[in-house]
């Protein structure tokens, strides 16, 4: 009989505790004079799904009252693509974050 072979241990690649996904990256609009109320809304219902103008105005306050808020949060890039769409509204945009 032959004798058994053993196979050398196999070592596992160290892995992060998350999904694999890592963390979404977030499209942020800026409080600026020139964008009214309601064309920031109309920017935001316009561009994001989801996103009615009655919920774009709430983000609108939200935008004016704090000087910034998230609008968006997903994918690099369905957020790029979030971004220079709202960019091109004429919104003011902080770059994209993580």
């Amino acid at each position: 009989m032959a004798p058994a072979t053993k196979a050398p241990p196999r070592e596992r690649a160290t892995r992060g505790g998350g999904t694999g996904l890592g963390r979404p990256w977030r499209v942020v609009v800026l409080n600026d004079d020139h964008n009214t109320f309601q064309g920031v809304a109309f920017a935001l219902s316009s561009v994001l799904p989801g996103v009615s103008y009655d919920r774009g105005m709430a983000l609108a306050n939200r935008i004016h009252s704090s000087g910034r808020a998230v609008v968006w949060s997903g994918h690099r890039e369905q957020a790029e693509l979030y971004w220079a769409q709202l960019e091109g509204f004429g919104l003011t945009m902080a770059p994209l974050e993580r």
